[in-house]
């Protein structure tokens, strides 16, 4: 499951669109519904209940904050516990079998955030700063693009395109200094949590500080204001990606201004879209494949780490309730008693935050 994209870290939606009813959501392939339960705690579950196969999300949460099944009403707690089968007296060790399928989720910074396996492995989201800190005003902005999410993450850390596709928006500094023998730079600075890139044309900064968050993520810091934009790239599918757009300013926070400026950004978001749905193949290919240059060295970086760490990745999600079932069965095939231990875990596939 998540395959190319598993035992990682990743928002999916901002927190406000999850409210009193569950909300289906695609992430990596799978389907998934999100809910909140009675204490308003986000919980992540596989779009199938484990009785016959229907969609949860066709569902609707309970008096008690579980999310019942429309079809016989079963009912879920937020990890995926089963909470009551209509008309089947069971006892509380017998329910546990009948949990669903649970993935960790958080919300944080306004985000409902999903691991993209069973174990987090004690890691968590790590956000930008300025997702997180009150002084700073954060308005968000989804759209879906027809394309793998690879293309998409890479033309977030691409330099050399902004004066060509952003040409009358952002783009209009750096094309005032392209000229036949003009030459850019970038530095790239590895970090935990990413890398950050620095450009210059012929040795003048381009002004901004661009930075990839592990492993789908992008922040650009406009500089002298106080402004930064994040923007996500979230495998729906194969060929479908979420680009979700925060952006986070100390100035103009509130009001029509505040308006007009998130639609510029929506602008030039919408800038890139025809020419990175018209890439082939859809996903990045290895980089041998490809012609490249000193300039792509941002996005060669990210390429070298999906396919190390990303490309071919999996997780094999397992209700807790049956893997307490096997230690169970495991320790009677060995003759222990109950009060010897048996060690029986999932274990992911590198998993780490991002």
């Amino acid at each position: 499951m998540f395959e190319g994209f598993a035992n990682v870290w990743t928002p999916i939606l901002p927190a406000r669109e999850v409210r009193n009813a569950p909300v289906a959501a695609k992430l990596a392939g799978e389907s998934l519904v999100l809910f909140r339960d009675a204490e308003g705690q986000i919980g992540a579950l596989l779009d199938r209940c484990p009785h016959r196969g229907v969609a949860l999300s066709l569902g609707e949460i309970s008096e008690g904050g579980h999310l019942q099944c429309p079809f016989h009403g079963w009912s879920f707690r937020a990890d995926g516990a089963c909470a009551h089968i209509p008309f089947n007296p069971v006892g509380d060790e017998k329910l546990a079998r009948y949990a669903a399928l649970a993935v960790p989720a958080r919300e944080v910074g306004g985000l409902v955030w999903v691991f993209t396996g069973q174990d987090a492995a004690g890691t968590e989201p790590v956000l930008p700063s300025a997702l997180v800190d009150p002084r700073w005003g954060v308005t968000s902005y989804h759209e879906d693009w027809d394309t793998h999410w690879t293309r998409a993450m890479e033309n977030m850390l691409d330099f050399p395109h902004v004066p060509f596709i952003h040409r009358r928006t952002i783009g209009r500094d750096m094309r005032r200094r392209l000229h036949s023998h003009a030459e850019m730079h970038i530095e790239i600075a590895p970090s935990d949590w990413g890398a950050t890139f620095h450009g210059a044309v012929d040795g003048d900064p381009t002004g901004v500080s661009l930075m990839w968050r592990r492993p789908n993520g992008m922040e650009l810091h406009v500089k002298p204001t106080s402004m930064r934009v994040h923007i996500y790239c979230i495998p729906l599918s194969e060929r479908c990606t979420r680009m979700l757009l925060l952006t986070a300013r100390t100035f103009l926070r509130w009001g029509p201004l505040a308006t007009l400026l998130d639609y510029a950004n929506r602008k030039i978001l919408l800038e890139d879209r025809a020419v990175v749905e018209s890439s082939q193949p859809a996903e990045v290919p290895p980089a041998a494949e490809e012609l490249s240059v000193a300039t792509d060295g941002p996005t060669l970086y990210f390429r070298r780490h999906y396919f190390r760490e990303l490309r071919g990745s999996t997780s094999a999600l397992v209700p807790v309730s049956r893997l307490r079932g096997a230690a169970v069965a495991l320790r009677r095939e060995a003759g222990l008693t109950e009060g010897n231990c048996v060690g029986l875990a999932a274990t992911p596939l590198g998993a780490r935050g991002g």
